[in-house]
């Protein structure tokens, strides 16, 4: 990968983040009025507020934000070949795009998860984005608390999470084509 694809590949992965980001807070209910979530919502309204017109939220689920995390992995895709001289093969393009979604929603959690467990060892009062984090991550991580209480005040339903996700990564890089690749 040379440098200027490296550039390209980081940039629209970042961007990406975020409006999975925008997705994930709609559907968990978070603080819209939280610092965090207004640099979010700042950096998908332009481009979500058309689309939403368009194609409204159904539920909790801003169908608009979905849409647009699946067209900036397929433009990413589309830059990328056209910097390779490649064709672009459409099913190919479509498949790859719904497989980098789901993919970096899980890089997306990882980290979050693993950033909020960091945090949790110091006592920093309060903090915008861990209380973003901790809305964002409970959901996952309530069900694992019921199964497997705190044991002597060591909470280890991040580390079962973390075990969960590497276990779901490696049976999708065995059975899911581009898995591994992506």
């Amino acid at each position: 990968m040379n440098a200027m694809s490296f550039l390209v590949n980081t940039l629209f992965d970042l961007y990406l983040m975020i409006v999975i980001l925008r997705f994930w807070l709609q559907l968990a209910r978070a603080d819209f009025y939280n610092p965090f979530s207004q640099f979010v919502v700042k950096a998908t309204q332009p481009i979500i507020a058309p689309m939403r017109r368009l194609l409204p939220s159904i539920g909790r689920i801003d169908t608009s934000s979905m849409l647009l995390a699946f067209i900036v992995v397929m433009v990413k895709m589309l830059v990328l070949t056209f910097m390779a001289g490649a064709a672009v093969d459409i099913l190919t393009l479509v498949l790859f795009s719904v497989i980098s979604v789901v993919k970096q929603a899980g890089v997306l959690l990882f980290w979050m998860l693993l950033v909020r467990a960091v945090l949790s060892w110091f006592n920093q009062g309060y903090n915008p984005i861990v209380m973003v984090m901790t809305q964002l991550t409970e959901p996952i991580l309530a069900p694992v608390r019921k199964v497997l209480p705190a044991i002597g005040g060591l909470d280890l339903s991040v580390l079962v999470v973390f075990i969960a996700m590497n276990f779901i990564n490696m049976l999708c890089a065995q059975y899911i084509p581009f898995w591994a690749i992506i």
